[in-house]
């Protein structure tokens, strides 16, 4: 594993990091996939009830602030676990099915940061940062590597890409789960000679239609986006990811409950395609997004209910956060836009999943520490990139120079500390290496469109690239929805935003 430690000596830092932890909570993340501002009850949702998530919030603290760094899946887990900004990296787009592990193993990424202090570490659910090595990418039929386990984890149980991006298996630390050498696995990016039954070409067969870009191989009645065959005894039924989530973590958690640990749960709810398990299709009136995120809900719960049985609640801390704001049809036919009715998953921002306008970006943002933290709602400046460094704080353990480039301790905030603040600016991109920023500054927000257009999510609609100006200033406190232009009105502010971002970039980190 790579070196944390600086500038202490092994031993004495260890004894020291060991000796602090004992007394610091176990951590559970529980993050999301394209979960909305204004998808949870508690963030003034009307449109379906989220029990489980009100319950959380309202025993912990609320952030109306809290903000992923980028709009899509990859770039926002890069972040969260290295602490840097992931457009200060090429590679880290939405990655592809065979696409390799875009965390390089030497980074110190926070489950390095949680081992170090003694911590027991897992990630369980959607993965989407690649694996294998570069320029090779994953072994499918053989050991995976490098993979969670070379970056901090002790285990990992993973949907390794998308829920939407073949191949639909399960890998459990460093191999496929219940493989078969006799059907090995095959993921491509063309399509297998022979009679390989596509969206396309058996459309009629589908359970699920696809609206655009999800059209390759078909599984479970779904047709996905690249091409796989074999495999079959290690395919996994969309309808029970979620309860594979809920029982692996009991499971672990229960394993590991003597000892402090640090678990990443990463949901794929509500990441098309949207299919919930049975119990939940119907339930909330919405189309089977609503019901996914009902679903995403009920796994909270369950985490929860774990706790509670095992008597961990004040001993734990848990943050609920999202990878990105939300979207509506995102390549599949599932009465998402039909029957959404008055909802509006953003709240009252405009954009969502693709975008750097505040919809993109700003999601739920819950911490409970029972005991500990005292219910209250904070409209500090909180994100998923800060994590590795409030976190490394609160156990005792110091960041190496050269890691973490942009994570701020917000430890504080977060847990309500009298006269605490939250970070004072945050840059948000949409996807890996697009020049598309936004840049909050207190009330003001920038934004900077490299690319001429903006992909303007209003996920009351559909996906469209509008024209754009390459700046545009908002008044967030005023305008929170970003529909007032005011760069022709505050020529100087927006010089003097548009030049601290460019720094900012240039710069290669945020950390003194």
């Amino acid at each position: 594993m790579k070196s944390l430690l600086l500038p202490l000596s092994l031993p004495l830092l260890l004894s020291f990091s060991v000796s602090l932890a004992a007394e610091k909570p176990n951590v559970i993340i529980i993050m999301a996939d394209d979960l909305g501002f204004g998808d949870v009850s508690a963030y003034g949702g009307t449109s379906f009830p989220t029990p489980n998530l009100d319950r959380l919030a309202a025993e912990g603290r609320r952030f109306t602030s809290g903000y992923t760094t980028a709009s899509t899946c990859t770039p926002t887990r890069y972040s969260f676990l290295t602490g840097s900004y992931a457009f200060r990296r090429k590679g880290t787009g939405i990655a592809p099915p065979n696409g390799h592990m875009v965390v390089p193993p030497d980074a110190v990424t926070i489950a390095d940061l949680a081992k170090t202090a003694g911590y027991t570490t897992a990630v369980i659910g959607k993965w989407h940062l690649g694996l294998g090595a570069e320029g090779r990418g994953p072994d499918w039929n053989g050991v995976i590597a490098p993979g969670p386990r070379e970056i901090g984890f002790d285990y990992n149980f993973l949907l390794p890409t998308t829920n939407d991006r073949v191949p639909q298996v399960y890998v459990e630390n460093d191999r496929v789960l219940n493989l078969d050498p006799k059907d090995p696995l095959w993921v491509g990016d063309k399509a297998p000679a022979g009679d390989h039954p596509t969206g396309i070409s058996h459309r009629s067969t589908l359970k699920m239609d696809w609206s655009h870009g999800h059209n390759a191989t078909i599984h479970n009645g779904i047709s996905r986006i690249g091409f796989y065959t074999g495999g079959h005894a290690a395919r996994f039924r969309d309808e029970d990811l979620a309860d594979t989530w809920a029982k692996k973590s009991d499971t672990w958690i229960e394993a590991h409950r003597a000892a402090p640990f640090f678990l990443f749960l990463a949901s794929h709810d509500p990441h098309v395609p949207r299919m919930p398990h049975e119990r939940f299709q119907g339930k909330s009136g919405l189309g089977f997004r609503a019901d996914a995120i009902l679903q995403f809900d009920w796994q909270v719960g369950e985490v929860m209910k774990t706790l509670d049985r095992l008597g961990l609640a004040e001993k734990t801390l848990i943050i609920v956060c999202s990878d990105n704001g939300p979207v509506m049809d995102d390549g599949y036919q599932d009465s998402a836009l039909e029957k959404l009715g008055h909802h509006r998953a953003g709240g009252p921002f405009r954009g969502g999943k693709y975008s750097v306008f505040e919809g993109g970006t700003r999601t739920p943002f819950i911490a409970r520490w029972k005991g500990t933290i005292q219910p209250a709602v904070s409209d500090e400046i909180v994100s998923t990139i800060d994590l590795a460094a409030s976190f490394a704080a609160l156990i005792g353990t110091p960041l190496p120079e050269g890691a973490c480039l942009d994570s701020i301790d917000v430890s504080g905030a977060l847990l309500g500390r009298p006269g605490a603040r939250g970070r004072e600016h945050l840059v948000q991109q949409d996807n890996g290496g697009t020049g598309n920023y936004g840049f909050r500054v207190g009330p003001w927000k920038l934004v900077r469109y490299d690319t001429k257009s903006a992909r303007n999510v209003v996920v009351e609609k559909t996906l469209a690239n509008t024209p754009v100006p390459q700046f545009q200033l908002f008044d967030l406190a005023t305008d929170p929805g970003e529909q007032h232009d005011l760069a022709a009105a505050q020529p100087g502010r927006l010089e003097q935003m548009k030049s601290r971002l460019a720094t900012l970039i240039a710069a290669g980190r945020t950390r003194p």
